[in-house]
C-alpha cells in the first residue's frame, strides 16, 4: 500500500492540479485495516546533529534501512469510531473554564482578526529570483505573510495540548505514546489551508503565551539565532513539559516550496519520568505560480521513549498526497510497540482531521510478516474546524486570532510589540513593509557592530563572547555531543518582578 503513493512534489505532470476541497479527507471503515512498513532500526540511531539536514524525516528515508511489513486487522467495525469517554475533541476546549481553586473571572478574549485587504502583487516579479534560494535569507514583503511570527505560530503546536492532558493520565506506558503521537499530528491540522507565511522573527525576540487560567499551559518563545534562524520553546501544563528548538531548511524549487524541520521536540511527564522526542516531517507547499495553493506534510516519523519509556517507539507514516491512489488522502498510519518490538497499539487518520488508536488484541502470523489484530478505535484527536468566515482573516483559529491580542506587561521583545506586523494586522500593508525594512536594517547594522567588535577583539588577541539569548542557555544534551538551547527557569520571574533589564532593544 504504501509502494503505491506517489509525491505529487516528484511528479511534474501534475503540479498545476489543485488538492480535494478543505474538509474533504476523512478516515474510511476500509482503511481501518492496512499494511505498514517498519523501519528495523536500533535505538538512538535518530539522534543527530541538530543541523545535520539529512536527519530529517522524508519518504526517502525507508530505501536507506532494513524494514519490516506488518499487517493490521480490525476487529468490530461496527462499533469502530469510539469517543474516549474522557473526551479529548470537545469543540469547547477554548472555552475559559474556571479550575476549582480559582476565583477570578478569567480574561475575555478576542475572537477574530481584522480582515484580510485586497493589495495586489505581482507574484512572479519577486519570487523568479528566489529559485533554488534559501527562503529565509530573501527580504519578502508582508504581502506573502500572514499577521503572526514563527513564534507564535509555533505556540499553536499546543492548540490540542488537552491530549497532552489525557496523555498524562495514562497508566500504560504504550498508549501513552499512542495520545502523544496524536498530539503531534494535531498540529498539523491547520496547514491544510493556511498558506500565509510568518514573519521571520528578530535575534532576540519572545513571545510568551500564559492560558493557564483557561487552557492549563503557559509557554515562552525566543529567536535564539539568526543565521540559521532558530527558535527555543518552553511550554508547561497538567502533569506534562514539552521543549523543542526549531530550526528549518526551505527550498523553492520553481513549482513548489518544500519545508524541511530541523531539531527535535521533547515532551515529559515528570510524575512517571517518562519522556518522549521526535522530528516533525516534511511540509510541501504547491502550486506557487499557477493555481490554487495547497499544503503537504509528508514523510517518516519516529518517537522515542527516553527515561523511564526507553525502549519504547512509534513508528508513524505520513502518507504524501497522490493522484493516483485509492486510499484516503492526507493519511497518517502507525503502530506503538513496547521495548520487544512488539507491536502495541495502533494509530490510524490524517492529519486534517481525526486520529483513532486501538490496542492490538492478538498476534498471528510469522515473526517476518506478523498480523495485529486490534480491538475498537477510539477518538484520540478531533480537529476543530475554524470559524466559517475565516477565509477572510488568514483562515485563522480561535486560537491563532488570540495569539497577536495585545497584552499589558509581557517584555518589550514581545512579538506582539513588534510594529511591522501589528502594522499589518490592522490592514496597513505599505507602512508595513515600510516598518519591516526598518527593522531588518536595525538587525543587520547590529550584526555588522558585532562582527567589528569581534575582529577587534581578534586581533587584540582577546576573546569575545558569541550571543547568548537571554531565557535560553546552550547545553550538552543528555546521550549525544549536540549542544542544544535549554530553558534557564527565569522569565516568568521576571515577569512578576517586572524587571526586564536582560531585554535588548530589537522593535
Amino acid at each position: 500500500m504504501d509502494d503505491a503513493t506517489t509525491s505529487a512534489s516528484d511528479d511534474e505532470d501534475n503540479e498545476f492540479y489543485d488538492a480535494q476541497e478543505e474538509g474533504g479527507s476523512v478516515t474510511l471503515q476500509e482503511d481501518s485495516s492496512f499494511i505498514l512498513n517498519i523501519p528495523v532500526t536500533t535505538h538512538h540511531n535518530h539522534r543527530r546533529n541538530s543541523n545535520d539536514a539529512t536527519g530529517s524525516s522524508s519518504e526517502g528515508e525507508e530505501g536507506n534501512s532494513e524494514t519490516q511489513q506488518v499487517l493490521v486487522v480490525a476487529e468490530n467495525l461496527d462499533n469502530m469510531d469510539v469517543t474516549d469517554r474522557i473526551s479529548v475533541n470537545s469543540s469547547q476546549a477554548l472555552t475559559p473554564t474556571l479550575l476549582s481553586n480559582q476565583s477570578k473571572v478569567v480574561r475575555k478574549r478576542r475572537t477574530r482578526v481584522p480582515d484580510k485587504p485586497n493589495y495586489p502583487l505581482n507574484l512572479w516579479s519577486i519570487i523568479k529570483n528566489c529559485i533554488g534560494k534559501d527562503l529565509s535569507k530573501i527580504p519578502m514583503p508582508v504581502n506573502f505573510n500572514e499577521p503572526l511570527s514563527m513564534l507564535q505560530r509555533l505556540t499553536e503546536d499546543f492548540e490540542y495540548a488537552e491530549i497532552l492532558d489525557k496523555a498524562a493520565q495514562a497508566k500504560d506506558t504504550c498508549e501513552q505514546l499512542a495520545y502523544v503521537t496524536a498530539f503531534t499530528v494535531s498540529s498539523y491540522s491547520t496547514t491544510s489551508n493556511r498558506t500565509g507565511k510568518p514573519f521571520n522573527p528578530l535575534l532576540g525576540e519572545t513571545y510568551e503565551c500564559d492560558r493557564t487560567e483557561d487552557l492549563g499551559w503557559r509557554c515562552i518563545n525566543e529567536q535564539v539565532s539568526h543565521h540559521p534562524p532558530m527558535a527555543a520553546q518552553y511550554c508547561e501544563g497538567r502533569g506534562w513539559r514539552c521543549w523543542q528548538e526549531f530550526t528549518m531548511t526551505s527550498k523553492f524549487r520553481g513549482k513548489y516550496i518544500q519545508i524541511v524541520p530541523l531539531g527535535y521536540t521533547h515532551v515529559e511527564f515528570p510524575a512517571t519520568g517518562n519522556k518522549y522526542t521526535w522530528r516533525k516531517v516534511t511540509t510541501t507547499v504547491h502550486n506557487i505560480i499557477v493555481g490554487r495553493l495547497w499544503v503537504d506534510n509528508h514523510g517518516d516519523m519516529e518517537i522515542f521513549g527516553e527515561g523511564s519509556a526507553r525502549g519504547v517507539k512509534c513508528h508513524l507514516k505520513y502518507l504524501p498526497y497522490s493522484y493516483f491512489t485509492r486510499d484516503t488522502q492526507r493519511r497518517v498510519k502507525g503502530v506503538v510497540m513496547d521495548s520487544g518490538n512488539q507491536v502495541k497499539w495502533v494509530i490510524n487518520g490524517t492529519w486534517d482531521s481525526k486520529i483513532e488508536i486501538a490496542p492490538v488484541t492478538s498476534t498471528s502470523g510469522s515473526m517476518e510478516n506478523p498480523v495485529y489484530k486490534t480491538g475498537n478505535y477510539k477518538t484520540a484527536w478531533t480537529r476543530r474546524m475554524p470559524p466559517p468566515d475565516s477565509d477572510k482573516y488568514y483562515n485563522f483559529t480561535l486560537l491563532a486570532c488570540q495569539l497577536n491580542e495585545p497584552e499589558p506587561n509581557v517584555a518589550p521583545t514581545d512579538s506582539r510589540l513588534r510594529p511591522d506586523q501589528r502594522l499589518m494586522e490592522d490592514g496597513k500593508w505599505n507602512e508595513s513593509n515600510q516598518e519591516k525594512l526598518r527593522l531588518e536594517e536595525c538587525q543587520r547594522a547590529r550584526r555588522r557592530q558585532r562582527e567589528a567588535e569581534a575582529e577587534t577583539a581578534a586581533a587584540e588577541g582577546r576573546p569575545y563572547p558569541p550571543y547568548e539569548p537571554i531565557w535560553f542557555g546552550k547545553e550538552k544534551e543528555e546521550g549525544t555531543d549536540n549542544l542544544v538551547h535549554v530553558y534557564k527557569g527565569s522569565y516568568w520571574d521576571a515577569k512578576t518582578k517586572q524587571d526586564w533589564s536582560k531585554c535588548p532593544t530589537i522593535f
